[in-house]
């Protein structure tokens, strides 16, 4: 891909230019927004962090990709995709400053999730309205390209966003007008996204006249309905017809879990463990050292998880990537020191990222096309509610110090039965012909957008 001319070509197309700066400010001011609620979950000095607090925070981040992901496609077929991205950011702005001002006013915790929660369910709506968007500004010998580019895009400003955020949190003092600074800022992003939004044509993202004439003729709940059956359509074809990609799904979902665990493990032992609990600011740098070197084995994976899958299959490598899972929780899990940990986080950010993009890669290649987009929005849907119920879990059991042997005990079995499992149905031995699923039409794209 280094070698040839898409990314110069995209980027001289005007309309993915603009699209792509609108995703950048957006997703930019997604980190900053997320580093923000933990810093007031977490770090807030006037607060007594707990495992089940933090298992509230995923749930604010993830439930609306869980709950209004799949649906989402609904309303963008009638609503013009651009307005979309620009009233959705500016909705976002007003609700940031609100709740700036709640964490300000030492608002009740209920209050500020109710409003974080209406700040990441717009944020649903924006990313599909981004992925929609893509094929009006790209022509379709580049929409592959342009699918590879802008997701990965995105997800490398959210993390520049968010360890701006940590950044300047750790300059600040400790306090509530600090935290609602950081969620301020955050709004100013999504209005910086929500003016570069502007500068594309009104009906230059569609959907055309025709096509919202069409969608509106069905009712909302008819076309609900109708989006959750091809859903339970799309989970009977992936159980019946494509068992080498639901196996992976499974996998996945499971491998998942054990991540979520470990990473309220790694918050707590941060917030009271590594430092002492009235030193944010130590908590603060040890947080963000962690994400740092689980982000580095994120990237990590990119890199190795293609030379592995020549070498050791795609189903042959996801494999690999539990087994030693187990072993890296094993061995480093039970200190409850930082050293060891940031070892882990980044060992543990690789091996997670290297079973999607193989789990990613299965699936493209082995769903059929016309159900590949519900398979991903049931993977979507098993992603995140991996990692909800996983702090879920921790809210029952895991103490304040984040010290837990069962716990990292579990996540640890956890990957370990993973790899026995998957790895009894002789999964390397599928070609790459032969995934037991009717095969797609159409070559799978390089990414996809849950990615």
């Amino acid at each position: 891909m280094a070698t040839t001319p898409f990314p110069r070509a995209l980027l001289r197309l005007n309309g993915f230019r603009r699209l792509l700066a609108t995703r950048l400010l957006s997703q930019l001011a997604d980190g900053g927004f997320q580093a923000a609620l933990a810093a007031y979950v977490v770090f807030s000095p006037e607060r007594q962090p707990s495992p089940a607090a933090i298992a509230s925070a995923f749930a604010v981040l993830l439930l609306p990709f869980c709950l209004i992901g799949p649906f989402a496609g609904v309303f963008l077929d009638r609503w013009r995709r651009r307005q979309v991205l620009v009233k959705g950011n500016m909705l976002r702005l007003l609700l940031c400053l609100g709740t700036a001002a709640l964490v300000a006013a030492h608002a009740p915790t209920w209050v500020f999730f109710t409003a974080a929660l209406m700040v990441t369910g717009i944020n649903r709506f924006v990313l599909a309205g981004l992925s929609a968007a893509l094929p009006h500004v790209v022509a379709d010998e580049l929409l592959i390209a342009a699918n590879s580019l802008a997701p990965t895009a995105g997800t490398l400003a959210a993390t520049v966003g968010g360890g701006a955020a940590f950044v300047v949190r750790l300059a600040l003092p400790a306090g509530a007008a600090s935290n609602a600074l950081l969620v301020a800022l955050a709004g100013l992003g999504y209005a910086a996204s929500a003016l570069v939004a502007t500068t594309l044509g009104r009906d230059s993202l569609g959907p055309d006249r025709k096509q919202r004439e069409a969608a509106a003729e069905a009712t909302v709940r008819s076309a609900v309905a109708e989006t959750a059956r091809g859903l339970l359509d799309g989970f009977r074809h992936l159980v019946h017809d494509c068992r080498p990609a639901a196996r992976a799904l499974g996998a996945v979902t499971v491998l998942r879990f054990c991540y979520g665990l470990l990473l309220v493990v790694l918050l707590m032992l941060c917030r009271n463990t590594f430092a002492a609990p009235s030193d944010q600011s130590a908590g603060l740098r040890w947080l963000g050292t962690a994400l740092g070197a689980s982000a580095a084995g994120y990237f990590s994976a990119a890199a190795l998880t293609p030379v592995a899958g020549r070498r050791f299959t795609v189903p042959g490598w996801l494999t690999i990537c539990s087994a030693l899972g187990a072993v890296v929780t094993a061995a480093l899990g039970f200190f409850f020191t930082p050293w060891p940990t940031m070892v882990a986080a980044y060992a543990l950010g690789l091996l997670t990222q290297g079973a999607k993009i193989s789990t990613d890669t299965l699936v493209q290649s082995g769903v059929e096309d016309a159900y590949r987009g519900r398979v991903f929005a049931l993977y979507d849907v098993l992603f995140n509610s991996a990692l909800v119920a996983a702090a879920g879990v921790c809210a029952l059991v895991l103490p304040l110090s984040g010290r837990s042997v069962p716990v990292v005990l579990t996540a640890a079995a956890l990957y370990a039965a993973t790899a026995l499992v998957y790895g009894a149905t002789r999964p390397w031995r599928t070609s790459p012909n032969a995934t037991g699923c009717a095969q797609p039409s159409h070559p799978p794209p390089d990414h996809h957008p849950y990615a």
